[in-house]
């Protein structure tokens, strides 16, 4: 009875001492590495700038005679119709200039008939040999000279009717007035540059972004495309746009070439005010409910100690495949021992399988422990990506798989203990 209790024991004994310390060889292993797990989530690869809020259809309201403003009969905010009068200037001196004008055109036309009364005697004249060619070619260029004269003395008095009624200043469309420039009293001159009086803008329940993005960014933003923006007015609030134009003319700011992109967006409860600062995130790609993985681990590198070691793994692993399965493998991917590189280091898999070639463009590596506590690799399919988190996808891919983002502080210490020289102790001769 005694003999079986002990036989019993140390079968006990053995499996719990290996069990124990199959538990702590895994530990030890997962301690040496900082993990993380693969996470189910959304992502969005974004293009921030920011930008000013602009009203769709600003109409700047000049004047084209200079004079007093009499009269100004809107304010700011005020929402005014077509041809409504905004303001009038002071007429007398352009009343002046009428009367002015019809006198003129009084004296010129009684030259002009004078003249004509002169070409027709002439012509007679001329007729029954009276007087000589010269005589009536003069007469004939005397009567169209008065001609052009009168004329231009019609076109002098239609200027001066014109510009009494340009004194009377309309707005060119219906919207709001969101700028006034002028007082009663002050004085416009309108000379080489028209100023600005009123700024009125057609309907400010539609808003333009006019935003600046750099040359490294512009080949991602397309016309149509969706804009998250806000502004500091409502920090919380998140405002949608679209991409109405993309501006083919360059602007260099400090040495960075910068092109302009319109952005069409709603606001119907006007909130947005003109001038006001966006900011702009241009969503260039979204995914839902994908696997994320952080960009840390698809970055992480072992060390070479760790890379010898999996390499002997994956060379254990393979040898250990049947002979069929092993010579399919090795016609695949040629001779194993060809220039030194074992199945384990030409693969990125256990027997050599891998997905891609390491520089095919979206394709990365993830590293693992397996259920031996043992250093692996699996690659993977990369997708969208914030520059924090990268969406990924593959074989034995799956959520809360735990994967190495980097070496705990204690084993970054022990590598660098390692890549330390030994100092040798030398006696000094004195």
């Amino acid at each position: 009875m005694k003999k079986y209790l002990i036989i019993i024991s140390v079968v006990l004994l053995v499996v719990f001492g290996g069990w124990y310390f199959f538990l702590r060889e895994t530990e030890n292993s997962e301690s040496s590495f900082e993990l993380t797990e693969i996470k189910k989530g959304n992502i969005q690869n974004i293009v921030s700038s920011t930008g000013t809020l602009i009203a769709v259809g600003t109409v700047e309201v000049g004047t084209q005679v200079s004079g007093i403003v009499n009269h100004v009969y809107v304010d700011f905010n005020e929402v005014v119709k077509k041809e409504q009068i905004l303001a009038v200037l002071d007429t007398a001196n352009l009343a002046i200039a009428i009367r002015d004008a019809e006198a003129g055109m009084i004296r010129v036309q009684a030259q002009y008939d004078q003249a004509k009364s002169d070409f027709e005697r002439s012509q007679k004249l001329y007729e029954k040999n009276l007087i000589s060619e010269l005589e009536f070619t003069a007469a004939k260029t005397q009567l169209q000279s008065s001609l052009a004269s009168f004329k231009s003395s019609q076109v002098a008095l239609e200027r001066a009717t014109n510009n009494l009624k340009y004194a009377v200043i309309r707005s060119p469309i219906s919207g709001k007035v969101i700028n006034r420039n002028i007082e009663p009293g002050q004085t416009v001159a309108a000379s080489f540059s028209t100023p600005t009086l009123f700024l009125i803008a057609n309907d400010l329940r539609r808003m333009e972004i006019k935003t600046q993005v750099d040359e490294s960014d512009i080949g991602l933003i397309e016309v149509g495309q969706d804009v998250r923006f806000s502004v500091q007015a409502y920090p919380e609030e998140k405002f949608i746009g679209e991409i109405k134009q993309i501006r083919l003319q360059p602007q260099t700011i400090q040495n960075v070439v910068n092109y302009n992109v319109i952005v069409d967006a709603d606001n119907e409860d006007e909130l947005l005010l003109p001038g006001m600062t966006a900011t702009v995130d241009f969503i260039i790609e979204q995914r839902e409910d994908v696997l994320l993985v952080p960009n840390t681990a698809l970055r992480f590198q072992p060390t070479q100690i760790m890379m010898d070691e999996y390499r002997k793994n994956m060379q254990k692993q393979f040898e250990s495949l049947p002979d069929s399965i092993k010579n399919q493998r090795a016609q695949q991917f040629g001779n194993m021992g060809q220039g030194g590189r074992g199945m384990g280091e030409r693969s990125g898999q256990p027997g050599g399988m891998e997905m891609g070639g390491s520089s095919q463009r979206n394709s990365g590596r993830l590293w693992y422990l397996d259920e031996n506590g043992k250093l692996n690799m699996i690659r993977v399919r990369t997708g969208a990506t914030d520059g924090k988190v990268t969406e990924v996808s593959g074989r034995n891919i799956e959520e809360g798989k735990k994967v190495i983002i980097g070496l705990s502080k204690k084993e970054q210490q022990s590598q660098q203990d390692n890549r330390m020289p030994s100092s040798t102790f030398r006696r000094s001769p004195f």
